[in-house]
């Protein structure tokens, strides 16, 4: 690549939505993070540092370990999601008393919900096209997921590529709309990944609303 091309994606913007995953577990009761509340937190941050140190700055560094490591970050914040969500499903189908407070019960809703969108923009961002790595040096002819810039050149400078921020706001409207809205997966797994996390928020939405409803009538 010669210097006037499109650079590396810088690692701050995910790092930061690493903090607030990391942060969720502390704001939720204990019985939302598996094992203890800091286990997948400290977990998560000792995967962050050592991804800064091997890979600082831009991420542009291919290679086993640095993927293995990116890999098992999104593992990690995949795993704190899913339970925090099965847990809070499985409360409100059979009955918890620490989710009969209303005000309670959509705090935690919400950031079990603003959880499980972070952890599917960093399953999107880590594995469309191979991840950032990949996606900077070996840009693929055929994407995972269709970008309205890569629909329509006109809409961006040349070589331009999805950056975490893309792949959240990805999250958060399917999240939301429970179907694609501007971003459309060609790839089977993107599929399937998309049409789990709009069932998810779909259950877990309309679980904590009704329920929260109920308590406030």
């Amino acid at each position: 690549m010669t210097d006037d091309g499109p650079r590396a994606e810088r690692r701050w913007t995910a790092s930061a939505f690493v903090v607030v995953s990391m942060a969720v577990p502390f704001l939720l009761p204990a019985r939302y993070s598996p094992g203890t509340d800091w286990l997948l937190p400290a977990i998560e941050g000792t995967v962050l540092v050592a991804l800064i140190i091997v890979d600082p700055g831009r991420i542009d560094r291919p290679g086993r370990w640095v993927r293995a490591l990116s890999l098992a970050l999104v593992a990690a914040i995949a795993t704190g999601a899913a339970w925090g969500a099965g847990r809070l499903v499985w409360d409100l189908l059979h009955g918890n008393p620490d989710t009969t407070v209303a005000n309670e019960l959509l705090v935690s809703g919400a950031l079990i919900w603003l959880q499980t969108i972070i952890a599917f923009a960093f399953l999107y961002w880590e594995l469309d096209d191979g991840g950032p790595v990949n996606r900077h040096l070996h840009p693929r002819q055929h994407p995972d997921l269709a970008f309205p810039q890569q629909l329509d050149p006109r809409l961006a400078a040349p070589g331009w590529r999805p950056i975490f921020f893309d792949y959240l706001y990805l999250a958060l409207t399917n999240a939301t709309a429970f179907s694609p809205t501007d971003v459309m997966p060609l790839a089977r797994w993107v599929k399937l990944a998309m049409a789990t996390q709009s069932l998810l928020s779909i259950v877990v939405l309309s679980l904590v609303v009704a329920n929260a409803v109920n308590l406030l009538g």
